[in-house]
């Protein structure tokens, strides 16, 4: 009674399509997780994020949860948790792939887990890193550090979607830099992320990411486009 009476006056709807959650329905309705497009690749030995960084960065294991869709359920989750302030997108999605990954012996020997920084600038302006609960999601379910003083965006660059790829990165060295590098010397780190697109930006953070002593790097992110 307690909740219906809760649910009254704050009801949860789904973050996808926004529509109210039945009493047995968490986050997301039925319909919606039900449509959204798993990758499995961490199950499945799938190596199509790793194929993005192949001559580019030593990757040792990388995954994501979703495929992403222009206009699709995923699209309308990331837009929500970046720009809507809608944070428990990222509980619900580190909590989904950390549990995933603590089933797979890939992940077993991950040491910590960083989350692709935000410049000092935009996360003022937001308020919050979006990538940053889903990263600390993950950590609880490997039982791991999770560790953001490390890895730090230093150049605040405008938005990237349009740009092609040579252009957009042509300074890897000034988007980044590393602090306190002895923290994760000989450990291997699971960077995170949100979205995975040309790869870029997770290859600008490993470059600057293996200036430490004998450091391993895997990835994991909530979607590939």
């Amino acid at each position: 009674m307690l909740n219906s009476v809760i649910n009254l006056f704050f009801p949860k709807v789904c973050f996808a399509c926004h529509t109210l959650l039945n009493d047995n329905e968490f986050d997301v309705c039925t319909h919606c997780r039900n449509d959204l497009p798993v990758t499995n690749f961490h199950f499945n030995n799938d190596d199509s994020v790793l194929k993005v960084f192949y001559g580019r960065v030593k990757v040792e294991h990388a995954t994501t949860l979703f495929r992403f869709e222009k206009k699709g359920i995923v699209q309308q989750l990331i837009h929500g948790l970046k720009y809507k302030g809608q944070q428990d997108i990222g509980v619900f999605l580190g909590d989904w792939l950390g549990g995933e990954l603590s089933t797979v012996k890939e992940y077993q020997d991950i040491d910590l887990v960083i989350p692709v920084p935000l410049h000092e600038k935009k996360l003022r302006k937001r308020g919050y890193n979006q990538v940053a609960k889903f990263a600390m999601q993950i950590a609880a379910a490997l039982h791991v550090e999770y560790v953001d003083n490390v890895l730090l965006k230093i150049t605040n660059t405008e938005s990237q979607v349009l740009k092609k790829r040579l252009s957009r990165w042509s300074h890897n060295d000034e988007l980044f830099n590393l602090k306190n590098k002895d923290l994760i010397a000989n450990k291997h780190i699971l960077l995170v992320d949100d979205l995975i697109t040309t790869g870029a930006t997770m290859e600008a953070c490993i470059s600057v990411l293996k200036q430490a002593n004998n450091v391993k790097i895997s990835i994991a992110a909530m979607a590939i486009a």
